[in-house]
């Protein structure tokens, strides 16, 4: 019998003038199973149903087909198989025409389909990619556990209440995880750029408010206030990392740069594992978890769902690594953890009814931006 969470995220995937499919109800119930251990570790109530739609529920979306939920990612025809690609910056939007080498119309969409079509997919996405375009062929990475290496002495085993954890994550995977483990009793601070801040404090704030509120805010400029930040992260319990593996080491404020305290986690989230650019919607295409129209093309599966499944994993990881003693570097890609769960089987059922997802409750407001700035410092001088 599928229940309730596997109906709100089959109403998420499947045509938009079809009925929902409920081939992926594998990917809620592994979830769950995560979700259950991290709530026995750490004294949570989470379920993985509302971590997986709850976006879509605060938003009002539903399923789209070959149209991501949000609408910023597409899965597009090529001569050989399927693509994706995901316009959400400003700048995507700029580099269409030198993708396509032509001047395309005002919508971009169109323009794009056209010119793939005749090309393999391995080539198209290649040539996105050397424009830093989001874009992955269907199914392009395999399913591989997170890679851990030793960085550091371990400590004696511990718990996260009480941890000090400093969260460089936007969106939506690091973001989570540093959630799930301020509301495990960490303290979480989230260090944004005043000129690159989290994107999701545009907008509608309903979303940055379910992702971030309970934990501090602190405003710094990387390259800048460099020094400050090397004391924050050699004073963290756990630091999350969710830019390229390169920004950070580039400034010498890699996991490896900076010496930490014994038993430090640092986790680092990634969209690929070759360091391209990507989100959700894409590297869930990239791991091939998709869901199927009625004629067993592939559609969209939920909503960017390589993301909270990534930060799902990622919660439970950074708990085992502080229970065995820490002293880890540990590293994620969202598209190796969508192929894990892609790799699970398909359900078989026929239809069924489905309802939309559930809304979050959301427990607070996020944090304006910078507005622990003098709390931080107070915390880092005392370490």
């Amino acid at each position: 019998m599928i229940g309730w969470g596997a109906s709100g995220l089959a109403w998420l995937t499947g045509a938009p003038d079809g009925p929902p499919d409920f081939s992926r109800a594998a990917v809620l119930q592994r979830a769950g199973e995560v979700i259950r251990r991290i709530n026995a570790a750490a004294g949570l109530e989470a379920d993985a149903a509302i971590l997986l739609a709850g976006r879509a529920a605060l938003r009002g979306w539903t399923r789209a087909g070959r149209v991501s939920a949000g609408g910023a990612s597409r899965l597009l025809g090529a001569a050989d198989g399927w693509w994706a690609l995901t316009l959400s910056r400003p700048d995507d939007i700029d580099a269409v025409p030198a993708l396509i080498e032509a001047e395309g119309p005002g919508e971009p969409w169109g323009a794009i389909a056209g010119w793939a079509a005749d090309k393999p997919a391995a080539d198209v996405v290649a040539r996105a990619r050397l424009l830093d375009l989001p874009a992955a062929t269907l199914g392009e990475a395999d399913p591989a556990p997170p890679l851990i290496r030793r960085a550091g002495p371990s400590g004696p085993g511990r718990g996260p209440r009480g941890a000090l954890v400093v969260d460089l994550t936007s969106l939506w995977a690091g973001p989570l995880c540093g959630q799930l483990l301020a509301q495990a009793g960490a303290t979480v601070i989230k260090v944004e750029s005043p000129s690159r801040p989290d994107g999701t404090r545009a907008g509608d704030r309903a979303f940055f408010d379910w992702m971030n509120a309970g934990k501090l805010s602190c405003a710094l400029d990387f390259d800048r206030d460099a020094a400050f930040l090397a004391r924050l992260l050699a004073a963290a319990d756990v630091v999350l990392e969710g830019s390229r593996p390169a920004a950070l080491a580039r400034r010498g404020l890699g996991p490896l740069d900076v010496a930490g305290r014994p038993g430090r986690v640092w986790l680092q989230i990634t969209a690929h594992d070759a360091g391209s650019p990507g989100f959700g919607d894409d590297a869930a295409v990239a791991g091939g978890l998709v869901g199927f129209d009625g004629a067993a093309d592939p559609v969209f599966c939920g909503d960017a769902i390589a993301d909270p499944l990534t930060g799902i994993e990622a919660a439970g990881a950074v708990l085992d690594a502080l229970a065995r003693g820490g002293g880890e570097v540990i590293t994620f890609a969202l598209a190796a953890v969508a192929a894990g769960y892609a790799a699970l089987p398909l359900h078989r059922g026929g239809a069924q009814p489905a309802s939309p997802p559930g809304c979050p409750r959301i427990e607070g407001v996020g944090p304006r931006l910078g507005a622990d700035n003098a709390r931080v410092g107070e915390l880092v001088s005392r370490c």
